[in-house]
This record gives C-alpha cells, structure tokens and sequence, in this order.
C-alpha cells in the first residue's frame, strides 16, 4: 500500500461542515493529513432546496467522526469567520491539538445573490437584493477579510518557525469579469483571488505554494433542476460537478507533483 504523502501534514478547512470544504477534509485526510474543519451553522436565507439549507446548518463534527473512525485526525470548530480575532484562534487551536498548519483552503462563503437593478428573483427563481452596506460587508467579511487574515496568520507562523512547505488554495467564481446578479460575490471572489496570488509571489520563497480553483455548478444541495439544465447546456463538458471531484483537484494542490504549480487559477469545467 502506498504511503500515503501528507502524513505529517496540518490542514485548516474552512465551510467544512458540508460540500466542497467537506470533500476536502476527508480527501486530505485520506493522504494522512490531520485536519481543522471550520464551519458555521446558517440559518434558511433563500428558497435554495430544503436540502441544502439542513446540510448548512449542520455541524462539522460528523465529519470529523468520520474522518477518525477511520484513522484520521480531525477537529471541528465553529466559528464565525466575520470575526477578525478568529483567524488566531484557530490556528492556536490547530496547533495545541495536531500541529502547526501546513495547508490552508479557503473553502468558506458568505454567499448571497445581490444586483444593481431593481429585480427580485434572478434567472433561476432565487430572491434577489438590491446592494447594500450589510450586504457587502457580509461577502467580504467572509470571503475576503477573512481569506487575507489567515493567509496573513499562516505566513506569520510559517516565516516565525523557518518552515519550508506550505499549500495555501482558495475557491473562486465570478471574479475580475464580473457577475451579474450575484455582484458582490463576484467582487468578493476577485479581491480572494488578487490576495492568494500576492501569496504565491511573496511567499513562493519558503516553499509556499498559492493558488485559486474555480470549480463548475457543483451539487452542494443547491441545484434545482433548472440550475442542472443550464449549466450542463452552458459547460463544455456538459457536467455538474459532485463535492468530491473538486476536492480532487483541490487535494492535487497539496501533492509533490503539484510543487512547481502555484500563482494560478484552476478553471474546472
């Protein structure tokens, strides 16, 4: 049996209690990482399936039972990543119980569907708001204050203990181009996305390898029958993505043959 090759190695989750970020936390753990999943329990706020909105609203720590069952190291926190203090926190807590970090993903998001125009349901039924202070300060609270400060805590205390191998991935859509009707997620995404690629040129270095996934439609909970129809028309793979196939790509991030990819945003289709 093949050993597996981040044994040894600390990952720091965030959003890990359900989808992407949970995927993640089992497939690293599978290669013998320890894991932190993070996560926060949300409370209905769209007419999302009613699927989706249990699987949010759940604990992380039926994953990390899982993941020690068998055999792993895991441990759920939760926490509200709007918090500027809590980006120390959990790595203080990463680094009592299993050590110091060595992988980040930035997997969390403080999602919403907002526009500039006066509509009130976007092209697939969901609510729509107009741009607000409250709003944007959710998105970014989540998706781009949140991102930058544990970027920022993992440099401090990769640089202050001299180590010399780090994966910092971060998950993105929408970005620099725009997205219409979700227009503060999409903003929030590119100033992600130009934070993790100031870290692969800053911190590439020592050893640090930054990058961004943009995974396709991915079932989550959140794909209604209308979201499958037009996104397996629009992607030139005619597929929605299951959690588990991007943290495949996410998990690629982390290996020996991914040491020389870094600065870069990987478009799945």
């Amino acid at each position: 049996m093949t050993e597996p090759e981040l044994r040894g190695r600390v990952a720091l989750i965030t959003g890990a209690n359900q989808g992407i970020g949970a995927a993640t936390a089992r497939a690293l753990a599978a290669q013998g990482a320890a894991v932190l999943l993070t996560y926060l329990r949300l409370e209905p706020a769209d007419p999302h399936p009613a699927t989706y909105h249990e699987l949010r609203a759940r604990s992380a720590g039926a994953v990390a039972d899982e993941i020690r069952a068998a055999g792993g190291s895991a441990v759920a926190v939760e926490a509200d990543l709007r918090d500027p203090a809590v980006p120390g926190r959990l790595f203080d807590r990463a680094q009592a119980e299993l050590g110091p970090v060595d992988i980040l993903v930035n997997n969390a998001s403080g999602w919403l569907a907002d526009t500039f125009l006066p509509a009130e349901r976007d092209r697939f039924g969901r609510t729509l708001r107009p741009v607000t202070a409250a709003g944007v300060d959710q998105q970014f609270g989540v998706d781009v204050r949140a991102p930058a400060l544990l970027i920022a805590e993992f440099a401090r205390r990769h640089l202050a203990r001299g180590a010399g191998w780090g994966r910092i991935i971060g998950l993105t859509s929408g970005g620099p181009g725009g997205f219409p009707q979700e227009v503060s997620y999409g903003a929030a995404k590119a100033a992600q996305e130009n934070y993790t690629m100031s870290a692969a040129q800053e911190l590439g270095p020592y050893g640090v390898t930054a990058n961004m996934v943009y995974p396709p439609a991915t079932d989550t909970g959140w794909v209604t029958p209308e979201v499958e129809a037009a996104a397996v028309a629009a992607g030139p793979l005619r597929h929605v993505a299951q959690p588990e196939e991007v943290a495949e790509v996410i998990t690629l991030l982390t290996t020996h043959r991914a040491r020389y990819l870094t600065g870069q945003v990987i478009r799945m289709s």
